[in-house]
């Protein structure tokens, strides 16, 4: 990619760590909501879709994998707009696609078109809206950024828990045309969160310092460095076996309780169990990782919260009636939120604020592939075994192994490259000391032969006394 000139935020600016900063945590407390629920409250309207066109489940279910592949491919494409750009711009545009693709969505005659609208523009319109606002918040926060992280994606659940009844509501009143129009107006809020992410000044500079500066920010679109971190390309890998099995409990967990025998409201009311858990722990995940001993060790408690999920998904696999699917969401709730309040916050910490805009969208664009072989690979086993235990066990294996990729990993390569460098940085500080001292001599010949020559040119003042203000009394 050409250089051009980046967002790449001031280097020379402090984080706020409030102020304009909560105005920011609030729009991507939106934003995070809006692009992680969406996809699963269009799903209410799935029945009314295949009484109208004539198709199956499956045809409708694809709505919410364009949506969540959107959301997770087209990171790297983010990333050169907001580097391009700026994040206030994107967001904006991206608000407006978001809303443009459900309001013609509405008026559509066909599955397909749907794809194209519901799945393709709005999923387009999210990405451009979430990746830009944790840019942000990256960039307002730092002692607190942990905090403001948990808080900041609190808002899937609690968008979750309110869109999901909102949608049955709009169907009940206006049918599936009524409600996707009204939810297209709802997306608008998006534009509204991104007028809200204002641009931190720089520090005001003399004339002299200011054409340095701005050569200093001039960046590559795409800056495919990162994988030059030995940290980031563990993170990555483990991020994206980690999304082949997180997903896929809260997809199979109320058809697990219907095999089980159980009521459509009763097993539906196990995700509401898992989503009102799921509120309380990532605020207070966010505020442990801010903690004083906990924040540089931030890694290794993310790699718990996994070996957590994974575990618990392992239990779960072992439940026979609802009272232990109950308790299974409840600790999947605990884990899950643990997971999402640390995963943008850990690779925040290992790439920095000036590589996070760049790297963020490669993480999630190997994520994308994960995502979309996770559920869909889990459906065909349980088709071939006809049993939900060994979807639940594989995915339990896949999250813990995830877990063991990047605390290893992280332990055995990371800690000893780093330090490398302060050896080196040693090394070369003992070589310039030597150097200093082998010119040490020339330089004390060179001033004593320019003493003699003052000296020499100086005439003689014998019995003179010499005033100066240095050796008057």
């Amino acid at each position: 990619m050409g250089a051009v000139v980046a967002d790449d935020g001031p280097s020379g600016v402090k984080a706020p760590d409030g102020g304009w900063g909560w105005a920011v945590l609030f729009g991507c407390f939106i934003i995070t909501g809006f692009s992680y629920a969406f996809p699963k409250a269009v799903s209410v309207f799935f029945k009314e879709l295949i009484r109208e066109f004539g198709i199956g489940y499956s045809d409708t279910a694809w709505i919410s994998s364009i949506l969540l592949a959107m959301l997770y491919g087209t990171g790297p494409l983010c990333s050169v707009c907001v580097n391009r750009f700026g994040c206030r711009p994107v967001m904006l545009v991206g608000g407006l696609f978001a809303s443009m693709g459900m309001v013609i969505a509405s008026f559509c005659t066909s599955i397909v078109q749907i794809y194209l609208t519901a799945g393709v523009i709005t999923g387009l319109g999210l990405a451009l809206n979430f990746q830009p606002s944790l840019i942000m918040l990256n960039r307002y926060f730092d002692k607190r950024r942990p905090l403001a992280n948990g808080l900041s994606a609190a808002g899937s659940p609690v968008f979750l828990c309110a869109l999901s009844p909102l949608g049955q509501i709009l169907q009940h009143e206006y049918g599936w045309r009524g409600g996707f129009l009204i939810l297209g107006g709802m997306l608008l809020n998006c534009c509204v969160c991104g007028a809200l992410m204002r641009p931190l000044e720089p520090p005001k500079k003399s004339e002299a310092t200011k054409e340095p500066a701005e050569k200093k920010v001039k960046k590559k679109l795409l800056d495919f460095s990162v994988f030059k971190d030995g940290g980031f390309v563990i993170y990555t890998l483990a991020a994206s076996i980690m999304v082949l099995g997180l997903f896929v409990p809260p997809v199979f967990v109320v058809s697990y309780a219907k095999d089980l025998g159980y009521q459509d409201t009763k097993a539906a009311f196990l995700l509401t169990i898992l989503g009102f858990i799921d509120i309380f722990a990532r605020p207070i995940c966010g505020m442990v990782a801010g903690l004083k001993w906990v924040r540089p060790r931030c890694v290794y408690l993310f790699s718990f919260a996994m070996v957590f999920n994974g575990f618990t998904d392992l239990m779960g696999s072992m439940s026979v009636d609802y009272g232990g699917l109950v308790v299974f969401c409840i600790f999947f709730g605990i884990s899950y939120g643990m997971v999402g309040a640390l995963q943008f916050e850990v690779l925040m910490a290992i790439v920095g604020t000036q590589k996070f805009s760049s790297a963020i969208g490669l993480v999630l664009l190997a994520e994308a592939m994960a995502v979309l072989i996770g559920p869909p690979s889990a459906g065909k086993l349980l088709d071939a075994t006809g049993r939900y235990m060994f979807v639940f066990i594989i995915a339990g294996i896949e999250v813990t192994t995830s877990a063991l990729v990047l605390a290893l990993g992280n332990f055995f390569c990371i800690k000893k490259k780093s330090e490398e460098p302060h050896t080196k940085e040693a090394a070369a500080e003992r070589e310039e000391l030597n150097k200093s001292e082998d010119k040490n001599p020339d330089d004390a010949k060179v001033d004593s032969i320019e003493v003699e020559q003052f000296l020499k040119d100086e005439p003689e003042k014998n019995g003179e006394v010499v005033t100066n203000p240095e050796t008057c009394v």
